[in-house]
Formats: structure tokens, C-alpha cells, sequence
């Protein structure tokens, strides 16, 4: 039958929230059209745990049969938090009424950063609307402490054992890609908190896993402070000295560490794929390597990082891959690994192979090499001989991830699959300003260096004969920072491209600074440029300044309750294109924010977006 966008549609996404003590394994499954919790038992039971209007997330909380649960009104990303009691055992699956309510406050945002036994600790910008504070709140008491250490976006936190440390994440007011750790002292009385600083504020750097030792005499985390990528540190509180656990020079490295303290559980990142080794932790020597049931990726934003059981003697684990578009994972006996998927999302592809990808680097303007990730039909041939009978062969679609802060991995996307498999060549780069690939690159494309990245477009389509590829049927299709790109090809290279799919896009950077939400203007003016200081470039980088010049049809979705890149970019851009008869199609979600999360709202948009492209494309 083959695979085609109606069969990608259907296929259920699974992953891996948390495991408790007992073997209880936390998971999402998006089988109701959003992601909703399952609880999959030792036995391989599967309990179905909420049934919540939009989608949701969540932790088991330590010692109890209770689940925190992270959700949000119709995609806006003010998340609450509640109380799912597991005992007695669920006869259905919760709905909003079913829950405690813990932390409520719609108008404001509330981030789970960490459980421990009989306290949380979530982030929330509810004192002004932009900083985002820690807050420690007991579970029995409901009692909260505040901490409040300067106007600073948090972005992680995580409680030492013995309850005497707040470690954070801290990411720079002012400074691009600048992001510190801290320590701030719990012993001191409230309102008299100091931070400690371990890593440079200030410094270009990106630190993330934060975890303590089970003693609480040293903090661990993954850090590229003082280095060009990602390595494991140690913090030693008492010698107040940092020390580098596995580390390598040309690779991204994360590590996560056993409750025990014994073990890391650290991934390295090759052009986007995991690869999984244990290591011993208190010297970092590599104890050995184990293989995940296909080649994908375990982590970046769309999936939730590994957990470690209690016991130390089980890992879940998320994976995406073409093979395995979306399942959790059970890692046992780390002695010995032995893995096994809980759930089974390659079942709705049959005997079909889906794309695999292949391996470019394609030469830019200024000869730096763009990653690229090229995928095509299984039944393409690759010579550069256009396929007969099918109108779309010898088409293109560059398909650019959003960000910028963020990399297109080797993981499963229905819509590049379902591009591919309709016979586009389907390019998915890491332009400039992506990570993964070291923090010379992830900078590249900050504030006046912007539209270096637009000019990594023109670079693509240069390399298209190279595929086998029509240059002239060639389209842009991205969401968020994606869909910036998408719209900025086509104004600032209009005779480029033929089509454009713009998702939750940026039209104009003035704009989106002026009517994006408070704590998001912000953080992205360090990455884009201030309006007070930088504003005749963001309206020189801005797609809507030059939308006179586009020439090549758009296709526009958005979601009306979109927190980050509001409405008002895709319909002023909408405006500008149709006023003067250009072809140009909006569709809005009224329960979408950033994104279509909703299988009924994807089933519905993506369809009519593929045949946009297919008129625009065909031979």
C-alpha cells in the first residue's frame, strides 16, 4: 500500500515521563489526538491516566502512588500543576475535575522543575509577568517558600537531598546564548537567599541536566562553559572547584546521573543521533556501550530526558527514529543493558520503509559547511533520474526547524516522511544558529548576523542539481523560527522558490517583540537584537518589509492562542499578500497555540497544505 500522509496521520506517538519504585513506567500517548499520561505496568499492563482537553505532562512523585501532572489551557503554555492520586486504582481516565489542583494561577505560568520526596519545585513568572522565580512548595502543607535572587529567567532547578541547595540554571538578561550555573543557599533565611556562582554569568555557554550527588557534596551537569561542546562537569561544593567527568572535542556529550551516585547514563550527540554509554561516576571512565533498538535520537526539545528508577537499576527513556517514530524505552541491569520498548508506534508502518536519512554538508557563502539531512523515497533513485509517472519527482522541499537554539535530529517527522514518500527530495538542515554542532555555530546567526542564516537557504538550492533536483520546483516549508526562515527566503530570494508553507512564523521582528508575551520579549531580544537599540535591523531582517517583493504562493497555519509568536504575524503577512492579489492561504486553530498538537487539527491542515504544494511543485 505504501505510506502516505492519510497512514502517517494515524500512527500513535508514545514517550517516557518517569518510572517509580515499584516499575511503574509514567508515558505519553497521543492515541486520543493529544498527548495524554498512560501508566504501563512491570506486566506490560497499560493504564490510561488522564483524558485532559489539551495536551499534558508529568512526574511520579517519590515515595507516593500520585502524579504531578503539567497542563495547559488550549495550547498557551501557562501551564498548571495538580495532584493525580493513583490509589485507588483509576477506573477512568481523569479529566480537569478529576484533579487536585496544586498550583493555579491562568494568568501566569508555572514550570515543573523538580520532585523530590514530599516537596516540588516549579519556575513561575507571577511576580512581574517576566522573571521567572523558583518556588519550593511542601506537598502535605501546601506551604511555599519564594526565592527570590534578581530578574533572572530560570531555566532548570533541582533540589539537593539534604534540602540545604537550590542548584539553577540562569540564563543571561542581556547576553545571547549566555546561560550560568548557580547555587543558591536554602539555609539562609527567606528573602536573604545569595547566589553562588559554579560557571562564568555572562559567558556564552549552555548548561543543562542539573543533578546532585545523593550526598549533596556535589552537583553534576553538562556544560560547554570555557569549551566549543557539551561535556559532563562536577561540582565539588567543598574544594568549590569544577572538574570535567567525559568529555570530547568534536561532540556534544549529556550526562545523567544514578540516584545512587554511582552512574552516568551519558549520550553523545552524532549529527543528531544517540549513541548511549555508561560511565563510572565518580571518575567518568567508560564502563561500557549498549545499542538502542535503532538509530534515532533519545532528547532535544521534543522529548523528555531519561529518568533513572529510584533504585538505580532502571532507565526510561524516550526514542524517535525512523524506524521507531515515537515509543519509551525500559533500560535494565545496568551492569548488563538490556533494553526493551514498552510501546510499539512502528506497528502503523507495516512492512513499509520509511526515509532514512543521508549525510550532506553543502558549502555556504562564506564556505562554511551546512549539516543537511537529506531524505527520499525508498523507492527514489538516487542518480539524479527523475522517477516516471510521478509528478513530484525531481521537486524539493527544505524543510527548516524552528529555534533557532535547537537541531534537526535523526528522528521521526511525519511531515518530512509523508514529503518524501510523495516524491519530494526532502532537505532538512542545520543552518547556522543551530546547535549540535558546536557554540561557534549555534552563534553564528545572533542579532546583525541574522540573515547569514537566510543566505544558508540560497546555499541549499544552489546544491539541489547535486540531488537529483529541479531548482526551479523547489519550496521552504518551517514552523516558529522555521517559519521566519521560510518567510524571509522568500522575500529576501524571491526568485528562488516556488512555494512557501509558513507555520507559526515570524513576519516581522518588530512586531513580534512589541506583542509577543512579556518574559518572552525579554529572553529573545538577547538572540535577535533590542528594540530600543537594534530596531532598524529587526525591521531591515523582517520578512514583512520586503513583502512586496515576494513572488512565490504561501501557505500559512497558526494557532489563535499562540503565547510566543503571536496571530497578528501570520495575518499581517496574510494582509500584505493578498492586497495586491497574491496568492496566499491563512488557517487558524482556535485550541492551538505554537504549533498543531491535535491530531484532528493536523489531520485537517496538513492535507491542504500538501496539495498547495503539490500544485506548485508538480512537473
Amino acid at each position: 500500500m505504501g505510506l502516505d500522509l492519510r497512514r502517517l496521520l494515524d500512527i500513535r506517538l508514545y514517550q517516557a515521563f518517569d518510572i517509580d519504585e515499584d516499575g511503574h513506567a509514567l508515558a505519553g500517548s497521543d492515541d486520543s489526538g493529544s498527548t495524554q499520561l498512560i501508566e504501563i505496568a512491570p506486566d506490560g499492563g497499560v493504564t490510561p491516566l488522564t483524558a485532559l482537553p489539551s495536551a499534558c505532562s508529568g512526574r511520579y512523585v517519590p515515595g507516593e502512588r500520585a502524579v504531578i501532572v503539567s497542563h495547559d489551557d488550549r495550547g498557551n503554555e501557562r501551564h498548571q500543576l495538580s495532584l493525580l492520586r493513583l490509589t485507588p486504582e483509576p477506573v477512568r481516565p481523569a479529566g480537569l475535575d478529576d484533579l487536585e489542583p496544586l498550583v493555579h494561577d491562568p494568568r501566569y505560568m508555572h514550570t515543573l522543575a523538580d520532585v523530590v520526596p514530599g516537596r516540588i519545585c516549579y519556575l513561575t513568572n507571577r511576580r512581574n509577568g517576566v522573571a521567572f522565580d523558583p518556588v519550593i512548595r511542601d506537598l502535605a502543607t501546601g506551604a511555599e517558600r519564594v526565592v527570590v535572587v534578581g530578574d533572572y529567567r530560570y531555566d532548570e532547578a533541582a533540589l539537593s537531598p539534604d534540602g540545604k541547595w537550590l542548584a539553577v540554571g540562569v540564563s543571561s538578561p542581556v547576553t545571547a546564548n549566555a546561560e550560568h550555573v548557580a547555587l543558591i543557599d536554602l539555609t539562609a533565611p527567606p528573602g536573604h537567599e545569595q547566589m553562588i556562582e559554579v560557571t562564568a554569568a555572562d559567558a556564552p555557554a549552555m548548561n543543562v541536566a542539573l543533578v546532585w550527588s545523593p550526598a549533596s557534596d556535589a552537583l553534576l551537569f553538562s556544560s560547554n562553559n570555557d569549551r566549543e561542546f557539551l561535556a559532563v562537569a562536577r561540582y565539588d561544593l567543598l574544594a568549590k572547584e569544577r572538574t570535567w567527568l567525559v568529555a570530547d572535542d568534536t561532540v556534544d556529550l549529556i550526562g545523567w546521573l544514578s540516584p545512587d551516585g554511582r552512574t552516568l547514563l551519558v549520550e553523545r550527540n552524532e549529527d543528531g543521533a544517540s549513541q548511549l554509554a555508561l560511565h563510572e561516576a565518580a571518575t567518568g571512565r567508560k564502563l561500557r556501550d549498549f545499542r538502542l533498538p535503532a538509530t534515532g535520537n533519545i532528547g532535544g526539545i521534543r522529548l523528555p530526558p531519561p529518568r533513572w528508577a529510584p533504585d538505580s537499576r532502571a532507565i526510561v527513556v524516550s526514542i524517535s527514529s525512523p524506524e521507531l517514530p515515537g515509543d519509551a524505552l525500559l533500560i535494565t541491569n545496568p551492569a548488563e543493558p538490556q533494553v526493551r520498548t514498552l510501546t510499539n508506534s512502528a506497528r502503523a508502518l507495516g512492512e513499509d520503509v520509511p526515509a532514512r536519512p543521508e549525510l550532506h554538508r553543502i558549502p555556504s557563502f562564506d564556505d562554511q559547511l551546512v549539516p543537511c539531512l537529506v531524505y527520499r523515497s525508498q523507492s527514489a533513485d538516487h542518480s539524479g533520474n527523475p522517477l516516471s509517472g510521478n509528478p513530484l519527482s525531481g521537486s524539493a522541499v527544505v524543510v527548516v526547524h524552528g529555534g533557532p537554539e535547537a537541531q534537526a535530529r535523526q528522528n521521526f517527522d511525519i511531515v518530512v516522511q509523508a514529503l518524501a514518500a510523495a516524491g519530494h527530495t526532502v532537505l532538512v538542515p542545520n543552518v547556522r544558529g543551530s546547535t549540535g554542532y558546536g557554540k561557534r555555530w549555534y552563534s553564528a546567526d545572533d542579532k546583525r548576523r541574522r540573515l547569514d542564516s537566510v543566505a544558508d537557504l540560497a546555499a541549499l538550492h544552489a546544491y539541489l542539481p547535486k540531488l537529483g533536483v529541479d531548482q526551479a520546483r523547489a519550496a521552504l516549508w518551517g514552523g516558529s523560527y522555521g517559519g521566519y526562515m521560510v518567510l524571509a527566503g522568500l522575500a529576501f530570494q524571491p526568485a528562488l522558490w516556488a512555494a512557501g508553507v509558513d507555520i507559526v512564523g515570524i513576519a516581522s521582528f518588530v512586531t513580534f517583540l512589541e506583542n509577543t508575551s512579556a518574559y518572552r520579549r525579554a529572553y529573545r531580544e538577547r538572540e535577535y537584537g533590542t528594540l530600543a537599540d537594534q530596531r532598524d535591523f529587526l525591521v531591515e531582517a523582517s520578512p514583512l518589509t520586503r513583502a512586496n517583493d515576494i513572488t512565490a504562493p504561501l501557505f500559512i497555519i497558526h494557532g489563535a492562542n499562540d503565547p510566543r509568536v503571536p496571530l497578528s504575524e501570520a495575518e499581517q503577512i496574510h494582509a500584505a499578500m493578498t492586497s495586491r492579489g497574491h496568492e496566499c492561504e491563512l488557517l487558524v486553530y482556535g485550541d492551538e497555540g505554537h504549533g498543531l498538537t491535535k491530531r484532528r487539527n493536523r489531520t485537517d491542515a496538513l492535507p491542504k497544505a500538501f496539495a498547495f504544494l503539490a500544485r506548485h511543485l508538480s512537473a
